[in-house]
């Protein structure tokens, strides 16, 4: 069989190949599910181009903002029929904040189409008229006439963009990937050598699909392979966490994947009866990643629902980003092996074995890498590291884009680098890890990074015990702020009403203590804010950046400080 040129090409050879099989299964939360065949999303995809064929969208950028179900899969595939660049934005009825991310992508693309469901047209048309994007025709998919009969393969290639997926925005503001056809053949290709998946797979779950990898990993690619997609809507997991795993029982999901918050949350919930009510035998691989991966979570998860019949290696932790098309690692089918280290030693860049009577840090493995190339350098020398040492994660492969879409200087800052030993053509993603044993294991990112006493010292772990240290704490942000030496200020949300101001500062010396434990330095201060406060992306990172700016711009209305917030110059 010849290769294709396109992903385009590939899907449509195996959507005729697949024709009568079931391509989706589209839940609707109440137990419903909607079966598409691949004949059905097809024709469907056929319509969705023709009409975008109609106004001269081959090439150019279109966005899809939906709600996940059938009809969003048809509009998504219907960009790539009619050669268009498909641009994934959030569901129509997202908050504020995704509203304001959508109205930014369309200033940026300078889409003139944007797909969704009639119900959500008119209120799209208003909200971005209002952005001053009046021009842009909302069109509803689920009002297309089947009028694809006479639809053609677009002459696309390889090196032609099939989407445009934007960054989550965690530590900047959120850049378009410019994912090639080329880039996701190979991420295909990796995906199923490193899953272990075929046209018997049911892949699916929760994840929006415009996250990387809610599109790529979990439709995409069992559409890629002729196989199912299983789509669960996003609020069915918000309201019920172990919704999503009663679902992937139920239709016998084989491959899913959430960040570690997910899975930390399922956790929390899932009391003796739930496990009984459970049956995960079919699940073959339920990957970690999208943030950083907890070594303790993934030991603890694996361990309460081996009950509910969760097979011995069937999670994995994976390491990604939409700058290398999703896959850069993911860890074998084996149980979780954590690296437990010397925490002063990884305070000093290396991977050491523990000091008896000393303090330590167990790190996930993300497994090796799958399908590119993983050096470890220093970010200031370009210097290859050797093993064991922790530097700037680099990446270089078929499935890593060329840069971003219209973002010259940024895209040089990120793509296209070159070792001090003249390897070439390398991305710069900005993560901190190491490796060893060809592991790869993740310690932070440079931004996150805490410069402290001539230590380098990284919040993540931290945070995870301030929200775990029990009620009343909720989520939690550990940041620098500038002073006469960088401080350490903490940012803890605190759930419940009615706290005295004396209560107040109790549970801030409980914070206090919580990390002169964890980092061994003093903390600059401490602020207590309600619930819903720290800002995430839509896969559960923290948007640090965001709220660091926040912060010294006094901006955060605590419920108690106990040094007063930063004001910027000027503020």
């Amino acid at each position: 069989m010849t290769p294709a040129k396109s992903f385009t090409r590939a899907l449509a050879a195996r959507f005729a190949d697949r024709a009568a099989r079931t391509a989706l299964l589209c839940l609707d939360g109440d137990g419903n599910a909607d079966h598409r065949t691949y004949r059905e999303l097809d024709v469907r995809a056929r319509s969705v181009a023709a009409a975008l064929l109609r106004r001269r969208a081959a090439g150019a950028p279109v966005l899809v903002s939906m709600d996940g179900g059938p009809h969003t899969v048809a509009a998504l595939v219907g960009c790539l029929y009619a050669g268009a660049v498909a641009v994934p934005v959030p569901p129509p009825d997202s908050s504020r904040a995704a509203a304001e991310r959508t109205a930014a992508i369309a200033a940026e693309t300078d889409a003139a189409v944007m797909l969704t469901a009639s119900a959500h047209a008119p209120e799209l048309s208003r909200r971005l008229a209002e952005a001053g994007r009046s021009a842009v025709v909302c069109l509803a998919v689920d009002c297309l006439p089947d009028d694809g009969a006479d639809w053609q393969l677009p002459a696309v290639t390889g090196t032609d963009t099939a989407l445009l997926q934007y960054t989550s925005g965690s530590t900047a503001a959120p850049r378009g990937v410019r994912v090639t056809h080329a880039n996701l053949l190979a991420t295909m290709e990796s995906l199923r050598t490193a899953l272990g998946t075929d046209e018997d797979a049911r892949i699916g779950g929760w994840l929006p699909l415009h996250h990387d990898l809610g599109l790529i990993g979990q439709l995409l690619h069992p559409l890629w392979l002729g196989a199912t997609a299983v789509l669960m809507p996003q609020r069915l997991f918000s309201a019920d966490p172990l919704s999503w795993l009663r679902e992937v029982a139920r239709h016998r999901v084989t491959v899913t994947a959430a960040p570690d918050s997910a899975y930390a949350r399922c956790l929390a919930e899932a009391g003796d009866d739930d496990l009984a009510g459970l049956d995960l035998s079919a699940l073959a691989t339920a990957v970690n990643a999208s943030e950083p991966v907890s070594a303790v979570t993934l030991s603890a998860f694996a361990h309460r629902f081996a009950a509910a019949g969760l097979r011995p290696g069937a999670l994995a932790a994976g390491y990604g980003l939409a700058e290398a098309t999703l896959l850069v690692s993911l860890a074998d089918g084996l149980p979780p092996a954590p690296a437990t280290v010397s925490a002063e030693a990884l305070e000093q860049g290396e991977l050491r074995p523990p000091v008896p009577g000393h303090p330590v840090r167990t790190l996930a493995g993300c497994g090796p890498a799958r399908g590119v190339t993983v050096r470890i350098v220093d970010p200031d020398s370009s210097a290859v590291l050797p093993e064991g040492a922790v530097g700037e994660i680099w990446v270089r492969g078929e499935a890593v884009a060329d840069g971003y879409w219209r973002r010259p200087l940024e895209t040089a800052a990120a793509f296209g680098h070159t070792t001090s030993c003249g390897e070439y053509g390398f991305l710069r993603t900005g993560d901190l890890g190491a490796l060893r044993g060809g592991e790869l294991y993740l310690t932070g990112r440079i931004k996150d990074a805490l410069l402290i006493d001539g230590r380098t010292l990284h919040p993540q772990e931290a945070e995870r015990q301030l929200a775990h240290s029990g009620a009343p704490f909720g989520s939690a942000v550990v940041l620098s702020a500038p002073a006469e030496r960088e401080e350490i200020v903490a940012i803890q949300e605190i759930r419940g009403a009615g706290w005295s101001r004396g209560q107040l500062a109790d549970l801030a010396e409980r914070v206090r203590g919580c990390l002169h434990e964890e980092f061994g330095a003093s903390l600059g201060g401490v602020v207590l804010v309600r619930p819903g406060t720290v800002r995430r992306t839509t896969s559960g990172k923290v948007r640090r950046s965001l709220m660091r700016e926040l912060y010294l711009r006094g901006e955060l209305r605590p419920l108690y400080a106990s040094a007063p917030p930063y004001a910027a110059e000027g503020g």
